[in-house]
């Protein structure tokens, strides 16, 4: 097995040597049960964990996809992987070229990492409003960050039309579009739905996630569709957003003031939220997100972002819908570190009102 294994070894170095080029290694994937091949290798093949007392709470197993395990760190990293591969694979986006997007948060952090990987430039704009500490972090991964005035997607210096027009006047640059290009659901096609039906051995019954893009709930949802078309797939919404009123009554009409939430919520149907199959949508309140982000942390031990605990607090809501003995699949979006700043401050949440909706035992730990 020894030799085996070292032969195996040795024939890939050789086939690395011989690559005419790092940047074409990113349009092939590829997974080994042991060694991973550099940075690609690390978006994917995250583990899918069942909440022990949340499970027992609602007569089901909810199980997580710990999307924090990404290379990047976030789910936003296969979406920044499938971006980039599938603009190469067209030859939209050369070698050595500039990758453009406009974002506000872990898709930009995601193609950071994957230019940095294969030797691409980055360039980001995003709104002013937001914080110093994303523009730092977006730079110390060296990407080039344009701070723009925050203005509404109609006009024509928001700051995704800005990223679009400084592709289109540069020399081998390419806008990514991560809400309408659908390299990104297909992202979820491709990985993430299969990972999901391999690890429950296709016994599941419900898969929920929030949307931004549209990318994750669209592809996980044509992906199970496909394969068994009993299979729920259901929306969650934030404060704020228009998707749930979409998806129920077929009206663009906001639910709630906006969210403390980052990354979800739409005002609009994407392109990769186009044709989604769809059954359902549950509403989630900062309140019920905020409570379910603290109990992951003191009573499960995973320390994740606010989008992370809507998501679990919309399996709740599945679960409790469907019934006892089924399973129901979310994602656990990214890390807490990211928002350590304002979601574990106890002077931030006081100003939001949602103080209370921290378990009062955990107060204790909040900075």
């Amino acid at each position: 097995m020894y030799l085996q294994t070292r032969s195996l070894w040795w024939a890939m170095s050789s086939a690395l040597r011989r690559s005419p080029s790092m940047t074409q290694q990113i349009i092939k994937c590829n997974f080994s049960d042991g060694i991973r091949n550099g940075f690609k290798d690390m978006v994917g093949k995250t583990p899918l964990i069942r909440l022990p007392k949340i499970s027992q709470e609602t007569g089901c197993d909810i199980l997580v996809k710990a999307e924090f395990a990404n290379g990047g760190g976030s789910v936003k990293d296969r979406a920044a992987l499938y971006l980039v591969k599938m603009a190469m694979e067209e030859g939209r986006l050369k070698e050595g070229g500039t990758v453009v997007e406009g974002t506000a948060g872990n898709t930009g952090i995601g193609l950071a990492h994957v230019c940095n990987a294969i030797g691409m430039k980055c360039v980001i704009f995003m709104p002013n409003t937001q914080s110093q500490e994303k523009i730092d972090l977006l730079r110390t991964l060296g990407a080039t960050v344009y701070p723009v005035p925050a203005v509404p997607f109609t006009d024509p210096n928001n700051y995704n039309h800005q990223a679009k027009r400084f592709a289109e006047t540069h020399e081998n640059a390419y806008w990514t579009n991560q809400f309408d290009n659908t390299a990104n659901r297909q992202a979820h096609i491709e990985m993430t739905g299969p990972e999901i039906w391999d690890q429950t051995g296709g016994k599941l019954d419900a898969v929920v996630f929030a949307t931004g893009t549209g990318g994750t709930l669209a592809g996980v949802g044509t992906f199970m569709k496909e394969k068994r078309s009993d299979i729920k797939v259901v929306l969650a919404d934030p404060e704020g957003s228009v998707l749930y009123n979409y998806i129920k009554h077929g009206k663009f009409e906001r639910k709630g003031n906006g969210s403390i939430t980052e990354g979800i919520g739409q005002g609009r149907v994407t392109d990769n939220l186009k044709n989604a199959p769809i059954d359902d949508a549950v509403h989630v309140t900062d309140k019920e997100a905020v409570e379910m982000t603290f109990r992951l942390l003191h009573e499960h031990g995973f320390f994740v972002g606010a989008s992370s605990g809507l998501n679990v607090a919309a399996a709740v809501q599945v679960a409790k819908n469907l019934g006892p003995n089924h399973t129901v699949v979310t994602c656990l979006c990214d890390t807490g570190q990211r928002y350590y700043a304002r979601l574990f401050s106890k002077e931030w949440l006081e100003s939001k009102g949602l103080l209370d909706s921290v378990p009062k035992q955990y107060w204790e730990h909040l900075h």
